[in-house]
């Protein structure tokens, strides 16, 4: 309702932004941003190769020096010292330096960034332009990295994850206070709440420019009385000990492929050529080097939620957080290799959009949500991506799609592979089995390594039925769904085929109303559309006294909603 002129409008407790590098104009990088993308590895490599080759290097420059070889002990910098030529090498030197400083401060110089409303857009360049922008609405994620240099000189990279292959915006480098009040304020553009707070500004008649101007001054309010402060560390749900981490990645795949590797080798030395022999110490160097590099990675593993996603950090050198928005994730695998069993151990990972390729090993390396988890760190962490889940679906999902509990008995809601068929699936035929809920495509396979694909209908992208020549002489079918590419593959086989029919038809109806009712990329929408929701009602309360004296016709504005909602209720449970 318009309030009446001269009233007093309460400004929003929120400012728009919380840095200045997010109020829409051009700004550059972190001063030693050309040092830390390419100038010190560059220095490094100078000096290796002026180190080695530095003979060649002052005759090629100066063959008037040529000389020099005849001098005694044959070093250029003796020669130099000796002969006082030390003041026309040190200018030298300095001249090539300051040229290569040169090109590092004109690159940061044409380097810029700007973040509005909509857009992250980044501007790089001097001869070849280049210009790449970020819309916020398909923002999948911001990604912050601190390598170890960039740590000691308090500086970090930040990626924005765009939907699409190569579609990442990169700031490197920015100083750390920077990088994470950046984060917040793309996190916060992208979560709808400003567009939320311009919808209910025109609702209340405000003019956009006032509350504007409103939002503002609440945000320096809130800055001076420490009410839009930092947000501090969350912490996280999940501890993993450094010991199941080890333990974790010891009792992996690749151990056994080196078990059988080095027996093969063995085996090849005493009947065939001992010299080979010799391979198993690059061999175990190689496995060496891998496994701590991927336990580096893993060390100081954390997950938490904010009130802009989960936030993940590991890295023991260098450091990344990841902040995952709700409704950026399209695929969840729960899985437990034959060597995590006894201990208890499972690993989860989903798929989202990266904008990276499917084989790149950061893109690998992010989808890995939980390393190594107990059944509770599971549930935890399922809660938080998932946090609609009730009592009842997460206590299925533990019971009936992780442990199979009830696989094989008249209880479980899995449709498992008929008898006919079982012996195509003569380990896992208890385990292979599919589930459609209101909100949820599950799918549960495999014995030697255990798993359950989740899939949300509210982004799932097709499923598909396909059967093969056995299949259809035993009325089998296999079941698919497609999501983003990820290290996810959601599909289960041998189902029986009027079961595949049921799941594809429940699967369709489903999804349109599941996305229909997700809301989940506009997360922070509802924060501000509850308040105003309220406030209308309230208004139309006091302004519909009236309208409470004709009951007949309240009536027939209250029951028309209502009977929609009850007749689509109504209509899902008779497709289900």
């Amino acid at each position: 309702m318009p309030l009446p002129p001269g009233a007093v409008v309460p400004p929003t407790a929120v400012a728009p932004v919380r840095s200045p590098l997010s109020d829409g104009q051009w700004h550059r990088l972190h001063p030693l941003t050309p040092v830390l993308r390419g100038g010190l590895f560059l220095i490094v490599v100078t000096g290796i190769v002026i180190t080695n080759l530095r003979d060649r290097l002052v005759v090629w420059l100066f063959p008037g020096l040529a000389e020099w070889e005849q001098y005694e002990g044959g070093d250029p910098v003796d020669y130099i010292w000796a002969n006082n030529l030390w003041l026309i090498a040190g200018l030298v030197v300095l001249g090539i330096l300051l040229v290569i400083l040169v090109v590092f401060w004109t690159s940061w110089r044409f380097h810029t960034f700007r973040i509005t409303g909509d857009d992250v857009e980044v501007r790089s360049g001097v001869l070849f332009r280049t210009h790449r922008r970020a819309p916020l609405d398909r923002v999948q994620g911001v990604n912050l990295t601190r390598p170890m240099v960039a740590r000691l000189l308090g500086t970090a990279k930040l990626e924005v994850v765009g939907a699409g292959l190569d579609a990442n915006v990169k700031l490197e480098y920015l100083s750390t206070a920077n990088a994470e009040a950046v984060r917040a304020d793309i996190l916060r553009l992208a979560s709808g709440r400003q567009l939320a707070e311009a919808r209910e500004a025109q609702a209340r008649g405000i003019p956009l420019s006032q509350a504007t101007k409103d939002a503002v001054a609440a945000g320096i309010t809130g800055l001076i009385d420490g009410v839009d402060g930092p947000e501090s560390e969350p912490e996280s749900v999940v501890h993993i000990p450094a010991g199941r981490l080890i333990g974790a990645h010891l009792l992996s795949g690749s151990t056994i492929w080196l078990i059988v590797l080095l027996a093969a080798v063995i085996m090849g030395a005493i009947f065939g050529t001992p010299w080979v022999l010799f391979t198993i110490v690059p061999t175990v160097i190689a496995f060496g080097a891998y496994w701590f590099r991927s336990i580096t990675r893993s060390l100081r593993y954390s997950i938490a939620p904010t009130s802009s996603g989960v936030r993940i950090t590991f890295g023991l050198f260098t450091t990344i957080t990841e902040t995952l928005p709700p409704g950026r994730v399209h695929a969840f695998e729960i899985r437990q290799p034959i060597l995590w069993r006894g201990a208890g151990w499972w690993s989860m990972r989903v798929n989202r959009m990266s904008g990276r390729s499917a084989t790149d090993s950061q893109s690998l390396q992010f989808a890995e949500v939980l390393p190594v988890g107990t059944r509770a760190d599971v549930e935890r962490v399922l809660r938080l991506f998932l946090p609609v889940l009730s009592e009842g679906e997460a206590e299925l999902i533990v019971r009936s799609g992780m442990f199979a509990e009830t696989a094989g008995t008249t209880d479980d809601p899995f449709e498992t592979t008929p008898r006919r068929a079982r012996w195509l699936r003569p380990l896992s035929w208890r385990r292979n089995g599919v589930l459609v809920t209101d909100d949820a495509l599950l799918l549960r396979h495999g014995f030697l390594q255990r798993a359950l694909v989740i899939l949300p209908l509210a982004r799932l992208q097709s499923v598909r039925i396909s059967q093969g020549p056995v299949d259809r002489a035993l009325r089998v079918a296999n079941l698919t769904g497609h999501t983003v590419l990820g290290p996810v593959t959601a599909k289960v086989g041998i189902i029986d085929r009027d079961t595949a029919l049921d799941a594809w038809s429940a699967t369709e109806t489903r999804t349109i109303s599941a996305a229909a009712r997700d809301r989940s990329h506009r997360w922070d929408e509802a924060t501000v559309d509850a308040p105003a929701a309220g406030n209308q009602a309230a208004d139309a309360s006091a302004v519909g006294g009236a309208a409470a004296d004709a009951p007949a016709q309240r009536g027939t504005v209250e029951g028309g909603p209502r009977e929609t909602i009850s007749t689509s209720d109504a209509s899902a449970e008779d497709v289900s």
